[in-house]
């Protein structure tokens, strides 16, 4: 079968396959051309699962500062820091587990629960950039735009958004059918700790802590061994 020479974004030449993947083109209208796809679609989607293979690592390094947090260890860069850090490895996470079921059969309830979860944290940044500039005591700086009361309730918002983003994720892990769905179950549980937010009692932030890195370690395991259909 003959190839032909295209060249990548990096001006490196690619020997590819004249439109399929695998041996040659069937004919037109049989069974077997249905599971197969041209080159680009192929080299987009191997892609997309090498990208959320790797980035599901970041899950369980999210739980494990938010974790931290909850013990109330003081750290040298302060829990500010810890937290956004936190923050950004599960934000990273949650793309990361949606494009890994974007192939599977709850593809729309993790994209719901991704774009909840990312409302979450768009909700939360403000607020913590927001504490970071109040000066000591616990006061808000002159010409917030919000009150004590009112700051206090869009945290509980953020909190609970990105809960009910978790639990979307969750559930989605759990019909999929295509990783552990006790992984699904541990991270449903973990977004009820996390949907509290700073208002949980002691120990389930911790709990929910503990929760999230086991459900994020069986899910970066598993994904990490995925291989999809040839």
């Amino acid at each position: 079968m003959s190839t032909s020479h295209h060249h990548t974004a990096s001006g490196r030449p690619l020997r590819v396959a004249p439109a399929w993947v695998g041996a040659a083109r069937p004919a037109a209208g049989s069974k077997d051309q249905e599971h197969l796809l041209p080159v680009r679609e192929a080299v987009w989607i191997w892609s997309v699962r090498r990208y959320a293979r790797l980035a599901l690592w970041a899950l369980p390094c999210a739980a494990m500062l938010d974790g931290w947090l909850t013990l109330g260890i003081d750290t040298p860069p302060g829990p500010m820091p810890v937290s956004l850090a936190a923050d950004w490895l599960a934000m990273v996470a949650m793309i990361a587990l949606a494009a890994l079921l974007s192939g599977s059969r709850t593809r729309r309830s993790a994209l719901t629960g991704l774009l909840t979860g990312l409302a979450g944290t768009i909700i939360a940044l403000p607020l913590a950039a927001l504490t970071l500039v109040a000066p000591p005591g616990g006061l808000l700086p002159p010409g917030a735009p919000l009150t004590a009361d009112q700051l206090d309730t869009a945290r509980l918002v953020a909190a609970a958004t990105s809960g009910l983003g978790w639990l979307l994720l969750g559930w989605a892990v759990f019909r999929s059918k295509l990783v552990n769905p006790a992984d699904g179950i541990l991270l449903m549980l973990a977004a009820a700790a996390i949907g509290a937010g700073a208002y949980a009692q002691k120990p389930l932030p911790t709990v929910g802590a503990l929760l999230l890195l086991a459900a994020g370690t069986g899910l970066a395991w598993t994904g990490s061994r995925l291989i999809p259909r040839a």
